[in-house]
């Protein structure tokens, strides 16, 4: 949410009423609230507040986006400007990562979680909430990656309610990441990318189709701007998404809230008019970003609709979440995990870079990198800065961008984290 933050201080404050004043949270006093109910209560206020601030901007954006130039299925704009144009043009770009001042908390808990001690970066990072965390949100941010990393949703649901209490703002939603285990590394290289336009139809089949047969051993799919979509489209799109998470290449799924959103006001329960392919892409999408209990909800409504058995939760191997791209263009995906043993990651990127002016490094699957990876890494990248290629580490996570950016990065290799 961006178009409507000025909505968000009056809304949350009317959201949780009750809640005491942050700094005595903070300070670890007795919260007055009487019961987990009645904390469950002000969650369930605060995610529905925000449900309606995203459906206004999403109303409000499909006027914006309706004039926007189209893009052919190779992610060229179609009057003919290099996508890799788009991709450096510094207003469609987010923030690079910044430290806030004299933060050693910062760093010590990057280089903690680097070295596989969680425990003690998160201790530290909690410590920090009551006095650098009091006007600065970095270490709220590395705290809610560190949850997702690790698997933990309640831990994340806790802090994002005093989180977004403390800034009077909209509590973060739950996007785990995939565990960081050498067993689960996806193959290296080329990712094939598809951005959909405003509308999801039939037309959409070639471009999935130019999807599933790319070599590419990584696929990322946009649907950022995607505004609605009929049943022949739902119907493209759900046997796309079956088949790539059928298979063991690496998906990445970036805003797929937006195409949610979008769906949801067309399925009512109990009315059979809706395809039954419009509630099998919303499972579909909610299984894919891991949301078991919203899944569960959703597949009952879709079982008393139809009056069939409810289709059952698998977790999802290979697939991770990202916010849409500000731009089209390739880009390498990197792996979950990078030690310093990664000879084949530096030689693949060597091969990337061979052939452009400008690298795209895809971080949005990355949970972890040691500090000896790091070093090795942005060493690698900046003898690519050296020979006059443009380096880019977009939709990082908050606990490895502040590890890079202690090592010396954000100069000629460029940190873009990911954004809560």
């Amino acid at each position: 949410m961006g178009l409507f933050s000025f909505l968000k201080k009056k809304n949350d404050a009317v959201a949780a009423p009750n809640w005491p004043p942050p700094e005595s949270r903070l300070r670890g006093e007795p919260s007055r609230l009487d019961s987990e109910a009645e904390r469950e209560r002000q969650r369930e206020i605060a995610r529905a507040t925000a449900a309606k601030i995203d459906e206004i901007e999403l109303e409000f954006a499909s006027d914006m986006f309706d004039d926007e130039p189209a893009w052919d299925s190779g992610g060229r704009p179609a009057n003919g400007v290099s996508s890799i144009v788009a991709t450096s043009d510094p207003d469609d770009i987010p923030d690079q990562a910044a430290a806030p001042a004299s933060a050693p908390a910062v760093d010590e808990s990057a280089i903690l979680y680097a070295n596989g001690q969680v425990a003690a970066a998160e201790q530290l990072l909690r410590e920090s909430l009551p006095t650098l965390g009091r006007h600065e949100r970095l270490p709220w941010w590395m705290l809610f990656d560190l949850y997702q990393a690790d698997g933990r949703e309640e831990s994340f649901e806790s802090i994002a309610i005093d989180y977004a209490s403390h800034f009077e703002t909209s509590p973060p939603t739950w996007q785990p990441l995939a565990p960081a285990t050498v067993a689960t590394q996806p193959a290296l290289g080329m990712a094939a990318v598809e951005t959909f336009d405003t509308q999801l139809d039939a037309t959409v089949a070639p471009r999935l189709r130019r999807v599933l047969e790319a070599p590419a051993p990584n696929v990322r799919l946009d649907f950022g701007k995607v505004r609605s979509i009929d049943a022949d489209g739902a119907d493209c799109l759900l046997a796309a998404l079956q088949a790539l998470r059928a298979s063991d290449r690496e998906l990445v799924l970036a805003g797929a809230d937006t195409l949610i959103t979008a769906l949801r006001p067309m399925l009512v329960i109990g009315k059979r008019g809706a395809s039954p392919a419009l509630w099998l892409l919303l499972l579909e999408l909610l299984l894919l970003t891991n949301r078991e209990k919203d899944f569960e909800e959703a597949a009952m409504d879709y079982c008393v609709t139809y009056e069939v058995s409810p289709p059952s939760f698998e977790t999802p191997r290979h697939v991770s979440t990202a916010a849409p791209a500000p731009s089209q263009g390739d880009r390498f995906m990197l792996p979950a995990l990078i030690t310093s043993l990664e000879p084949g990651l530096m030689t693949a990127i060597d091969a990337y870079a061979a052939e452009r002016d400008m690298l795209v490094l895809d971080c949005s699957r990355l949970v972890r990198i040691d500090y000896a990876g790091a070093g090795s890494l942005l060493a690698r990248l900046d003898s690519q800065v050296a020979a006059g290629r443009t380096v880019e580490l977009r939709e990082l996570n908050h606990l490895v961008a502040a590890l890079l950016r202690l090592l010396g990065a954000g100069d000629g290799v460029r940190l873009y984290p990911h954004r809560y």
